[in-house]
């Protein structure tokens, strides 16, 4: 397998990061609603409805109400959706329906700089919607400042961890409707069992270490530690695993695409 010194990317692929931050800026008001009604729905339904159930609870010692547990957990949660889904269906219209791909690389633009530039647009997504989404919730009271700000580098880094898996799933999978299996099989049993909507402390001990396979997990905590204000020493293992999962995924897709597009 190519290491990523041995991928000839170059700075032309952000003439691809280009192509796609002006197609987003044409239809940027409709782009725009998701993640800033999202929040708004999500703190409705369970600020208002199942917090009034569920009340506070405890979270690493500390006492909170549930509407400030969950908040962090859907702008991780935006992070991963916005990049996963921007690598997997949105590139793969571009790649076999609308033959982007194949326009660009008629250029010279190398295939590295094309998986990169849309690598790196998926996690540019990832930034804009928690931009949005902490505007959004900070008018609720649940974000701490300044260390809430620390989010929007790793949502950079989470959209590079979850772009280049979904870049990965674009490269193998056959049609576009097979992509309901990564997300039956990976996205969603991490939006339910990575700590978004209880405490992992309250799963089975089992399940629990299960849980910190998911980059999900990782990414939960770190951004629930940002916007709790906390600054805690163990956030290295989760940034040092969304770094791991990065630097494999990111040429495992280069190569998977390469072997798709280069026949």
């Amino acid at each position: 397998m190519k290491g990523m010194s041995e991928m000839s990317v170059s700075r032309r692929f952000l003439r691809v990061w280009q192509r796609n931050l002006k197609v987003y800026q044409k239809g940027w008001k409709v782009i725009f609603l998701p993640p800033f009604l999202e929040p708004l729905f999500y703190l409705l339904a369970f600020g208002i409805g199942l917090s009034g159930l569920v009340g506070s609870l405890r979270y690493q010692g500390t006492e909170m109400s549930y509407v400030r547990f969950i908040a962090p957990a859907l702008i991780a949660v935006s992070m991963m959706n916005n990049s996963f889904f921007e690598t997997t269906y949105a590139s793969f219209v571009r790649m076999y329906y609308q033959k982007t791909f194949d326009a660009m690389m008629a250029t010279p633009l190398s295939l590295e700089d094309v998986i990169t530039g849309e690598i790196i647009w998926g996690a540019t997504k990832s930034v804009i919607a928690t931009l949005i989404m902490l505007a959004v919730i900070s008018c609720f009271g649940l974000i701490h400042y300044p260390e809430g700000l620390l989010t929007l580098p790793l949502a950079l880094l989470g959209g590079l961890a979850f772009g280049s898996i979904g870049m990965f799933f674009t490269g193998i999978v056959k049609n576009i409707e097979m992509f309901n299996l990564p997300v039956f099989l990976f996205v969603t049993p991490m939006f339910l069992l990575s700590g978004t909507f209880f405490p992992l402390e309250n799963f089975p001990r089992w399940s629990q270490h299960v849980a910190l396979i998911f980059p999900l997990t990782h990414l939960v905590n770190l951004t629930r530690d940002l916007c709790l204000g906390r600054l805690r020493p163990t956030a290295l293992w989760g940034l040092g695993y969304l770094v791991l999962f990065s630097l494999i995924f990111f040429p495992l897709a280069v190569r998977k695409m390469r072997r798709r597009l280069i026949k």
